[in-house]
């Protein structure tokens, strides 16, 4: 698993370098939960859409959107699309917008991104409409960013979450502690989260974000529990690459040709 996730990592900086533009602070963050979550646990057809059995996948939505490098590059090789395309990420016509784009028809993406704070009540929305269906196959998983969780909205859907006792949601919390302005707990302290999360009727895993074994084991958990289930994953910002690890400032910043090469020399 650490050869694919350095590849997908290596990818990533080479999209955002090509492109001059993006985010490779919480992408490498959450790459090896995305990673786990498409290799290991989502039911989800490479054929996308063409699958007979379609209406049963699980569903996925990143809602830290600006982080779709790291989504884009687990879809591609893992054969939703050509890796070819990588390269044309924020490219003019692109289906590789800068946020996933549903709109755009590349295959795997389920929902339009990057409004902070409104992934969740999509996730949410989808579980109930799952429920009407009467579709017990389905899991909805919503990726979440621990900065975006400052959002009023984020709590909202929390509420109504449990107040719908849905149990096919999972959210998962990319806990790296640090948002564009600075560490999180500065701009806008989550803590105690955990505990928070427990008030609002969830079952909470606090785990190692990094921990290919315990981000599987855990999701395996929380997708056969009958519970209402949030995973918090404790990650690094900029991981895998020396000076990009917790620093705020690559939040959304590319890496120039002489800082990728170094960075590609460290993950290879």
């Amino acid at each position: 698993m650490k050869t694919f996730t350095n590849a997908l990592r290596c990818d990533i900086l080479k999209m955002i370098h090509n492109a001059k533009s993006g985010h490779p602070g919480g992408a490498l963050s959450c790459v090896d939960i995305l990673a786990v979550l498409y290799k290991k646990i989502l039911n989800v057809p490479v054929e996308w859409d063409k699958d007979i059995n379609f209406d049963k996948r699980d569903r996925f939505i990143l809602s830290k959107g600006h982080a779709s490098t790291a989504l884009y590059t687990v879809l591609a090789h893992l054969g939703f699309f050509p890796t070819n395309m990588l390269m044309s990420f924020r490219m003019l016509g692109s289906k590789l917008q800068g946020h996933p784009s549903s709109r755009a028809g590349l295959a795997g993406i389920e929902v339009s991104t990057g409004s902070l704070g409104q992934g969740l009540s999509i996730g949410i929305g989808m579980a109930l409409a799952l429920r009407l269906d009467k579709n017990k196959d389905s899991k909805v998983f919503v990726l979440m960013g621990d900065g975006e969780m400052q959002e009023g909205s984020v709590w909202e859907a929390l509420m109504n979450a449990k107040n719908q006792n849905l149990d096919n949601l999972i959210v998962i919390v990319d806990k790296n502690n640090l948002q564009i302005d600075g560490a999180t707990c500065e701009v806008k302290s989550l803590e105690p989260l955990d505990e928070k999360l427990k008030a609002f009727g969830f079952e909470v895993y606090s785990i190692d974000g990094h921990n290919y074994d315990e981000i599987e084991a855990t999701l395996k958990e929380a997708k056969a529990s009958n519970k209402l289930c949030a995973i918090i994953a404790n990650t690094i910002k900029g991981k895998g690459v020396s000076f990009m690890e917790n620093a705020a400032g690559w939040h959304g910043k590319a890496p120039n040709d002489e800082q990728l090469a170094k960075a590609l020399e460290e993950l290879c």
